[in-house]
């Protein structure tokens, strides 16, 4: 025996809302810590120049052992010139830092290499003549570091891959967000008026005081 159309119908709209239901929450779980980070550095980038932060600036000198400075004496001065593996390992113990995966400017005179990161910069400066070696390390504390993830700025390939699918989750996040209101907003009346109100006001802002 045939269900009645209505019966149908309902079968179908049930199975729609569960849907929504179980890809909100889900992509709400997935991006919830994601959402406050981006809301939290939201604010504080907008008053990036009211909050004050005092960089920490560490300097450190040394100079190549022999057997290295020798192998540096046997490196091309091309810019593309990769560093022995020796001496990149020597420099990351030396210093507590990575640099393996930075690129060294290499030129006749000095090698160069710069490292920056979110909240942070640092650079290492080797003498070719000398064998010197000058490191430098720029703090900029936790906020500049948190605003620094909020922007992807020297954040690497993991954290960019990690945007990419936080993003992908807040869309879906606010596009069955929206499904929802729409199944939901017939007993509340006020449901479209506050959707209207969010996607005005920020135009009315953008043609009539952002300039």
């Amino acid at each position: 025996m045939t269900p009645p159309p209505t019966k149908k119908k309902r079968s179908r709209r049930s199975i729609w809302l569960r849907f929504l239901i179980h890809s909100h929450w889900m992509s709400s779980a997935i991006s919830l810590i994601g959402m406050i980070l981006f809301a939290v550095t939201g604010i504080t980038l907008n008053h990036a120049s009211q909050i004050k932060t005092v960089p920490v600036v560490q300097n450190q000198l040394t100079e190549l052992p022999a057997d290295l400075k020798q192998k540096l004496d046997e490196t091309g001065s091309e810019s593309d010139t990769e560093l022995p593996p020796e001496i990149s390992t020597w420099l990351s113990n030396e210093f507590a830092i990575p640099t393996e995966s930075h690129p060294a400017e290499v030129s006749e005179d000095e090698v160069y290499i710069s490292m920056p990161g979110p909240g942070s910069d640092a650079w290492i400066a080797v003498d070719r003549a000398s064998g010197e070696v000058e490191f430098e390390s720029t703090s900029r504390g936790w906020i500049s570091y948190l605003n620094d993830l909020h922007k992807g700025r020297n954040t690497g390939f993991a954290w960019m891959v990690f945007l990419d699918v936080f993003s992908v989750a807040t869309l879906v996040f606010c596009i069955t967000g929206l499904f929802l209101l729409y199944e939901r907003s017939k007993n509340r009346w006020l449901t479209w008026p506050l959707v209207i109100g969010g996607l005005v006001a920020p135009w009315v802002l953008i043609l009539l005081l952002v300039h």
